[in-house]
């Protein structure tokens, strides 16, 4: 299937917000300065403030300024060194050497070592979402000094050397976390202690959280701002208030309706930008519980497809700013998009037969059954999706209950209890579907308590035996034709529904410089932003 033109138009349009401001910073920045208190925004508020065990974006926004990955990615997606100083990939891609920065020392004062680079490496194959795909193939890390690091691989894994940020891989205190049982749930994930430029200073729950300058930051001289208020405003009008306010300087992940976007554009103090957004273009999905009653049948699943028109999801949920996508990876995600997927065409009379045959007709009131879709708690964005669905399916006869609930109830429903029909969320592609992708499919990933994985409950040897060849082919042609097969089969068996792409935006004040300056934007460490004074 093409993209449309209509489609190409949508995606330049977006390609174009980020020549508001072309540079991210104003005309008349100089040199940085030093001093004052950024206010962040960040919504909904997280479930924990450290990506050890989540991938949830509001964590990654916080995660990044406490912690510290071994390497950071500028704009162009090459590495920079963080808590690793140089690195090197054996020619047989079985070890990745790391030799580690000196004299970092943990927030609490104990030496950042070998040893907390080792334990977090086999923590995140553990416990991360994605993490247990990315560090597959660890055998073990090596640790022969204090400063090297060596991790040691069973099969090559090509991908591996650009998962290695604060906001996906983090490096946690070993001596913090050692003996714990629950790593998910540890109390460091409420009160983290990093080698980060920002100290955790406190969590007011449903109000804020305060991050106080390191001073003693290996990077001397940063970070540049005294201290971070992160705050957390759950209602929509009430952000696009605070923004025009100057109640908070910047908000990343669309923090506003997008009907407000064409105004903002053009205000004298606020601009808008979507750089920082390309690591990892986010999906918006169905997700079905294949054990449920109904969705467990192929067909019903099919006359939901049919019942959707992408189109009209991109207009009324995005205002026009997202792009239909048939395929689980994203049309901005060119190198591994397969544009020749076959998508379901809207087609309501098709979708009334598949539920016939399926065994599910129209009742005495015109209802074939009845589910709950549990909308994910993260913006008035999935409420206007599930609004649609509801309206869509309605039309077919299924009847559709809208369930709303806090993060913390929503996740331990979808993904410990599995008490779900189906939901809708958004995904973060990042920029390799080993990583991004595979959480999603990999039956392996399906295990109860790990948010943000295979919820589904899929289970097909022929996409895991594909995943796990992709994840250690060094031939990036055979990859992507790898990627494209499985695209082709996701298609087929309808475990979700992919319905659009979406470019995240990123609303700040023009006084604020130099806020995006790595591939994952604000969920960078921040290191090296500032403020301009009298702006």
């Amino acid at each position: 299937m093409d993209i449309s033109r209509r489609q190409l138009n949508q995606l330049f349009a977006l390609a174009a917000i980020s020549a508001v401001v072309p540079n991210g910073r104003a005309a008349e920045a100089g040199e940085p300065v030093a001093g004052g208190t950024l206010n962040l925004l960040v919504q909904p508020e997280p479930p924990t403030l450290v990506t050890l065990a989540h991938t949830a974006g509001p964590t990654t926004r916080i995660s990044g300024k406490v912690t510290e990955g071994l390497l950071a990615y500028g704009l162009d997606f090459k590495p920079i060194p963080q808590l690793a100083t140089a690195w090197h990939v054996s020619d047989d891609g079985l070890e990745y050497r790391f030799e580690l920065r000196q004299d970092v020392k943990w927030h609490d004062g104990k030496p950042f070592t070998a040893e907390d680079v080792a334990f977090s490496v086999l923590a995140l194959k553990e416990v991360h979402p994605r993490g247990r795909a990315t560090f597959a193939s660890v055998k073990d890390v090596a640790t022969p000094d204090a400063h090297t690091a060596i991790i040691r691989l069973s099969k090559p894994a090509p991908y591996l050397i650009g998962a290695l940020q604060a906001s996906e891989s983090p490096i946690v205190p070993k001596h913090v976390y050692e003996g714990a049982t629950d790593l998910a749930g540890h109390a460091n994930g409420r009160a983290p202690i990093g080698t980060g430029p920002f100290i955790f200073r406190e969590w007011a729950v449903g109000s804020h959280v305060i991050l106080d300058r390191n001073p003693d930051y290996w990077d001397k001289g940063k970070p540049y701002l005294d201290r971070i208020v992160v705050k957390f405003i759950p209602d929509a009008s009430a952000r696009l208030a605070a923004l025009e306010t100057g109640e908070v300087d910047i908000a990343p992940d669309t923090p506003v309706s997008l009907s407000e976007i064409d105004r903002l554009k053009s205000s004298p103090t606020l601009a808008v930008d979507d750089r920082g957004n390309d690591y990892s273009p986010t999906v918006y999905r169905i997700e079905f519980n294949l054990q449920n009653e109904y969705f467990k049948h192929d067909k019903v699943r099919q006359a939901v497809a049919h019942a959707i028109d992408r189109q009209t999801v991109a207009d009324i949920a995005f205002y026009g700013y997202a792009v239909p996508a048939p395929s689980p990876i994203s049309p901005f995600l060119k190198a591994f998009y397969n544009p020749d997927v076959p998508a379901y065409a809207h087609d309501p009379a098709k979708a009334e037969q598949l539920l016939d045959e399926a065994g599910f007709p129209r009742g005495p009131e015109g209802v074939r059954f009845e589910v709950p879709h549990d909308v994910m708690p993260y913006g008035d964005t999935y409420t206007r999706i599930g609004n649609y669905l509801r309206d869509a399916l309605s039309k077919i006869g299924v009847k559709v209950i809208l369930r709303g609930q806090d993060v913390p109830t929503w996740l331990k429903r979808v993904y410990t209890d599995r008490d779900f029909a189906f939901v809708t969320n958004g995904m973060g592609n990042t920029f390799d579907p080993t990583i991004g992708v595979q959480r999603l499919y990999w039956s392996k990933n399906f295990k109860k308590g790990v948010p943000f994985s295979n919820g589904s409950g899929y289970n097909n040897p022929e996409i895991d035996a594909i995943f796990e060849q992709a994840a250690t082919e060094n031939d990036r042609a055979k990859r992507v034709e790898l990627f494209n097969r499985m695209q082709v089969i996701i298609a087929r068996d309808l475990p979700d529904i992919t319905l659009v792409s979406f470019r995240q935006l990123t609303i700040f004040n023009r006084k604020v410089q130099d806020h995006t300056v790595v591939a994952d934007g604000l969920s960078g460490s921040l290191s090296s932003t500032y403020l301009l004074k009298n702006a």
